[in-house]
């Protein structure tokens, strides 16, 4: 049994591919791990270079050396690293700085060969142009030409593309052909042994220019990823006695007390025992209200205290803690693909080499099959066709373009998990919202006390308290506060919590029921329906009706305009799913202006409801439920999109849903579509600019009337144009 349990244990760990630049190298790397035996799942999130292996084998555990070789094998310059939970804050210093591989390595590499080759082999390239191009000098050096071309030419050409050559010739060795670097070695030399020299070099000159810039456009982006975690807490104050020291947050335990001093972030969560203070909470909300908090209340981590001294009672340990879980949510959700990723890396797959052999026809076929065709002009044109080849202005812009759009939401206090839910909203039809915590504030207050014949008020209220006493439910707390006084819970004996009914339980020895109507109809109790406004809860004691409690709960303040704005944002049917009784789920309907309401659900019929609503739609057409995140996870669960509201520190939440809204406005999911629909509309402008632009040159080029200066453009500055394009996806107004 032991062994049959072993074999069944799964393994998850993180690698860190230092020096990952090429998002194609990427792909290939994930499949080629994807490939080995004891791997069962791979997800390489090239935003921020890291590979999660998933296997049911402890190999996958230290699989360092094994992904340093198929890196090595695919891309130059990768240094793989394993994150182990021992140095997720290896960077954590006594001074509460942290210092981050921020590729200082990399930055020196660059700089060396700007200084040493680059702007040397640019003089050379300047210089043979004015040699060779100014007539006037021309005519004096014509006797030397050819040597002098040579040497300049082809010196500037190895100072330029030294690193090119190099990897072409590596990848070769590996049996990695059809890549750019091959594609613009073979196009350059190509245009060297036709003697186009100025053409040649400046291929290389241009290729990497556009490369730096695409680099450094690919680093900004990762760097406005990274600035996400900004809300990660460097130290903690731990209190040990009277004194007082600087700690990482992952040596802090629950139970141990932590100061925060004005200015601080909250690095754990937990309750505030001493001090009052007034918190920023923007990073996890996007609102920029700050919240009062006193004793007894409760604090996140990644808050920032801005003016009091507090003392907190820890209450979760680091790895649990609410900015551990959203840090951990924000990393991995460029792993999970949207469909518009996954088909374009298929794309990239199958046209490269298809554009590689198209070229070979060019070049080859017109002067054997076409009278007066001349080889050397047909072969310039397979080689501007070469250049042009590679998708990497989609293979690097789309998935940054997802990332853009879930660090945007994520600045909105919005959490998707994938992109692949955030291109899902765009094509929801349907919306479906939990009613109380939802709709409503979900903070209930006792409106009416009506007793049945033979109970009094004050009867029916204690009665209540003692049965609610053991309950969470907000109904329960709205209760024990109208009782207002000490419970003595010896009182209280055989409690039970029936869900989607109510309370039974003993109190001074006589049976008390409290609940909804179909608990009485459950036990055979006779009791008087009423139509009282607002949430109800009947009353029995020892099998005999003894009144009811109305208790209301008021719509938020956004409700009505989320709705208005879920409508006019093309959503053709709003929905409320509620355990309440039909009256009180009309009235909230006809002040929101839903479209339909179902009542008096349980938990398992509201899942039968949406599965009722999935069958009824488009096959295209998404469906979203929206509820509280605790109560509702089988729906939330069940929904082509789950959407926890007020999930700000509920664990729940944050597990069962696809989407959280870190504040209790429905409207913020209007912001969530706003957000996809500017996400979808980049990208389709990247790949329609990116085919479009290389269609015509393709074409253009084939037809003998495009250079190689218009295919550069079309390669390295189309890339770099759909880079930039994508940044702006997350810029938050």
């Amino acid at each position: 049994m032991a062994e049959s349990e072993l074999i069944q244990e799964e393994y998850k760990v993180k690698y860190l591919l230092q020096g990952l630049a090429c998002s194609s190298c990427a792909a290939k790397i994930e499949k080629a791990v994807m490939e080995l035996p004891y791997v069962k799942k791979v997800e390489l999130n090239f935003a921020t270079s890291k590979i999660t292996v998933v296997g049911n084998s402890k190999t996958v555990t230290d699989m360092t050396e094994k992904i340093q070789q198929i890196s090595d094998g695919i891309e130059n310059g990768i240094k793989v690293e394993k994150i182990d939970k021992e140095n997720t804050s290896n960077n954590f210093r006594a001074d509460g700085n942290t210092t981050t591989g921020s590729g200082k390595a990399e930055d020196e590499e660059e700089g060396s060969y700007l200084k040493c080759r680059f702007w040397p082999g640019v003089v050379l390239f300047v210089l043979a142009l004015v040699l060779f191009e100014v007539p006037v000098v021309h005519e004096r050096i014509s006797g030397f030409q050819v040597y002098i071309e040579w040497i300049l030419y082809g010196t500037s050409y190895l100072l330029i593309g030294g690193p090119v050559l190099l990897t072409a010739y590596m990848n070769i060795r590996r049996g990695r052909i059809f890549d750019e670097n091959f594609l613009m070695v073979v196009a350059t030399i190509g245009a060297f042994a036709i003697q186009e020299f100025p053409e040649g070099v400046a291929v290389m000159l241009f290729y990497m220019v556009g490369e730096m810039f695409q680099e450094r456009a690919v680093d900004r982006s990762r760097r406005s990823i990274k600035s996400l975690m900004d809300i990660r807490p460097d130290y903690a104050n731990l209190k040990q006695g009277e004194e007082i020291s600087k700690v990482d947050p992952e040596q802090v335990k629950t139970g141990d007390i932590i100061i925060i001093k004005p200015g601080e972030k909250v690095p754990l969560d937990g309750g505030v025992l001493e001090g009052s203070s007034m918190l920023d909470t923007s990073a996890l909300t996007g609102e920029s209200v700050p919240r009062k908090t006193e004793p007894g209340e409760e604090i996140l981590s990644g808050m920032i205290n801005k003016n009091g001294l507090l003392t907190v009672r820890v209450t979760k340990e680091y790895g649990q803690s609410t900015v551990a879980r959203i840090l951990e949510l924000v990393e991995n959700a460029s792993g999970k693909k949207a469909p518009t990723e996954q088909f374009i890396t298929k794309f990239a797959r199958y046209y490269t080499p298809a554009v590689v052999y198209t070229a070979l026809a060019i070049a080859v076929l017109p002067p054997l099959f076409w009278p007066g065709a001349v080889f050397t002009d047909w072969f310039y044109r397979a080689l501007i066709f070469l250049v042009i080849s590679c998708p990497c202005a989609l293979v690097v812009s789309i998935p940054l373009g997802f990332f853009g759009g879930i660090g945007r939401a994520s600045r909105q206090g919005i959490l998707v998990k994938g992109g692949n839910y955030l291109e899902a909203l765009n094509n929801v039809r349907q919306v479906v919202f939990d009613k109380t915590g939802t709709l409503t504030r979900g903070e209930f207050a006792v409106n009416k006390v009506e007793p049945a014949e033979g109970f009094s008020r004050e009867e029916v209220l204690t009665k209540a308290a003692f049965a609610e006493n053991h309950s969470t439910h907000p109904i329960a707390k709205s209760i024990m506060e109208a009782y207002d006084q000490e419970i003595d819970s010896s009182r209280i004996t055989n409690y039970q919590e029936i869900s989607g009914y109510g309370i039974k339980a003993v109190v001074d020895g006589q049976e008390v029921l409290a609940g909804n109507f179909k608990l009485l109809e459950k036990e055979g109790i006779d009791y008087q329906e009423t139509e009282a406004e607002g949430t109800i809860v009947y009353m029995a004691v020892d099998n005999k009706y003894a009144g009811y409690i109305a208790i209301t709960d008021e719509l938020k303040e956004d409700a009505v305009t989320a709705i208005k704005g879920l409508k006019k944002a093309g959503i053709k049917k709003i929905s409320m799913l509620t355990g309440d009784q039909e009256a009180v789920a009309e009235n909230v309907a006809n002040r929101l202006g839903l479209d339909s309401y179902y009542a008096g659900l349980l938990p398992d019929q509201k899942v039968e409801k949406v599965e009722e609503l999935l069958n009824n739609k488009n096959e295209n057409d998404k469906l979203i439920f929206v509820g509280d995140g605790i109560n509702d996870a089988p729906v939330l669960a069940r929904s082509d999109i789950g959407v926890a509201m007020g999930g700000l520190g509920s664990d729940a939440a944050i597990e069962a849903a696809d989407i959280v809204l870190m504040t209790d406005e429905p409207s913020k999911l209007i912001t969530a579509f706003e957000t996809a629909r500017r996400t979808r509309h980049i990208v389709w402008q990247n790949i329609v600019m990116a085919l479009g632009v290389k269609g015509i040159v393709l074409i253009m080029g084939v037809a003998g009337i495009a250079t190689m200066w218009e295919a550069v453009f079309a390669d390295v500055g189309v890339a770099l144009l759909a880079v930039l394009n994508a940044m702006r996806i997350s810029r938050v107004k």
